[in-house]
């Protein structure tokens, strides 16, 4: 029997509620991983109708949709001879849970709920989806009709289980039991599982790489196995960046990666294990194995198939090489993260281009930085062959033959800069916004709103009698705040002209 096995992970930037967009990218990851040679295919957190899709959760048509668009994985002759892994809402028992989906040739093996929710910081995901609480139990779930005519099954396994193939033994976290003090890998590697897949939609923070590369890394180091850990990628919709990193882990060690910061879409890696090095691994710590006798077992789908027998790539393909994670340093996760989202929304948005007002301040001008930060990731990733970001960039100007070669070149052609100036502007922040406009090519303008000033104080003087000034003319503390306000205010009017 074969020891090898070729597996994979996927990172996706999906788009919330974009079923017909996320379908292809989830059929393209399965297809990269099927020519890399893999026979176990993961992906992220509730990749197939977008995570923040909201109180989108709590319709019908959401899941019907994510029903859907399973069904057309389920038939696509791509999906076939490869046990695929992806994430949608299913509901159960008229509750809605955040789930694994596992199938293999067109044969539903096993629905797994999200066993803990996270309400940390950004995330309210108590406010549509229920926590499964009957841990290393299943019980049957009623498939819907159009489900039943393809698949010829009335019912599958929802719960807590693992699946059994003919050479390994896979189990699956999701997202925020990797991050629990009581995560779910540790009571599935004492049952024997050697292989743990974690679709996951986690945020970008400064330094959060770090944190999930460290927990992935201890996850193996302590219990032994394999762990597939997958990311969603990029601004689905809301306020939060995905920042990829998705990787695969061995006994403590990093073995391949995604990156954090990037334009593609879809981004498959792949590493081939020896499932004997797992079990000489484990066998090592006998105060594991002591445990290991007493534990009480998951329920485990038996599985007709083997992950290390398809082609050659379960023989002969070479085994893993550690590798070592270079993290980006907290300044250049700040420039390339919002810019990766800037492009995100952009693109999706289907404007032409960013419109700021540059004042000459420290705001102003880190937000044009990192558009321009933005137009560097774009230039690279138009140089390296990415036709998805190519085209995405020629519907933004409207010039189908266009190729950007250089940053200052395309921020000329997105970013538009004006500094709106007064009489109270000072010499300074009108020749450091001019100066920085031209270091990062901005189309830059510079207007005086002296008239559009005098316009309201004229409107304010006439209501009330009053003339507000200055602290330097004369006026009181409260006056001199209004006289700022009037002039940020109209800035922000103007700028939406």
């Amino acid at each position: 029997m074969g020891r090898k096995v070729t597996l994979a992970v996927s990172t996706l930037n999906q788009w919330a509620l974009d079923f017909e967009g996320n379908l292809a990218r989830i059929l393209q990851s399965i297809q990269a991983a099927k020519d890399a040679g893999a026979t176990y295919r993961s992906g992220p957190e509730l990749e197939i109708c977008g995570y923040n899709c909201e109180d989108h959760f709590l319709e019908s048509d959401t899941l019907l949709h994510s029903w859907e668009l399973l069904l057309e994985l389920l038939i696509s002759p791509i999906c076939k001879d490869i046990i695929v892994d992806v994430g949608m809402p299913v509901m159960h028992k008229n509750a809605t849970y955040n789930c694994r989906v596992i199938f293999l040739n067109r044969k539903l093996l096993l629905i797994r709920p999200k066993l803990l929710m996270c309400d940390t910081a950004s995330y309210r995901e108590t406010r549509w989806f229920s926590a499964w609480r009957k841990l290393q139990e299943t019980e049957d779930y009623y498939l819907p009709r159009m489900i039943q005519t393809y698949t010829g099954q009335s019912v599958v396994a929802f719960g807590d289980g693992v699946i059994s193939t003919k050479d390994t033994c896979i189990g699956f976290e999701i997202c925020e039991e990797l991050w629990n003090p009581v995560s779910s890998h540790i009571p599935l590697s004492l049952d024997g599982v050697e292989i743990v897949a974690n679709g996951s939609g986690s945020y970008m923070e400064l330094r959060k790489a770090y944190t999930t590369v460290e927990l992935v890394k201890s996850a193996t180091y302590k219990a032994g196995g394999c762990y597939l850990f997958n990311n969603l990628r990029g601004c689905d919709g809301q306020r939060m960046y995905f920042n990829g990193c998705s990787c695969i882990a061995l006994n403590g060690e990093v073995i391949a990666r995604s990156l954090q910061f990037s334009l593609q879409e879809v981004e498959v890696v792949v590493a081939t294990i020896d499932l004997e090095d797992i079990r000489s691994y484990r066998n090592q710590v006998r105060s594991r194995c002591t445990l290991s006798g007493s534990h009480k077992a998951y329920p485990r789908i038996n599985v007709d198939f083997s992950l290390s027998e398809t082609g050659p790539w379960g023989s002969v393909a070479p085994s893993y090489n550690p590798i070592t994670w270079i993290y980006h340093p907290p300044e250049e996760e700040i420039a390339m993260g919002p810019a990766c989202w800037l492009w995100d929304y952009l693109r999706r948005s289907g404007q032409g281009g960013y419109f700021l007002p540059l004042s000459g301040g420290v705001d102003s001008s880190a937000v044009a930085c990192i558009v321009h930060s933005m137009c560097r990731m774009v230039v690279s990733a138009c140089a390296a062959g990415d036709t998805q970001v190519l085209a995405d960039v020629r519907k933004m100007v409207c010039d189908a033959e266009y190729v950007p070669r250089q940053p200052q070149e395309l921020c000329g052609r997105l970013l538009f800069t004006c500094y709106m100036g007064t009489q109270n502007s000072s010499v300074e922040t009108r020749q450091r916004a001019k100066t920085l406009a031209a270091q990062i090519g901005s189309y830059h303008t510079d207007i005086s709103i002296d008239g559009a000033v005098s316009a309201c104080l004229s409107i304010f003087s006439l209501v009330t009698g009053m003339k507000p000034q200055f602290a330097v003319h004369g006026g009181s503390a409260r006056e001199s705040l209004a006289m700022q306000n009037i002039q940020a205010r109209l800035r922000m009017v103007l700028s939406y002209l």
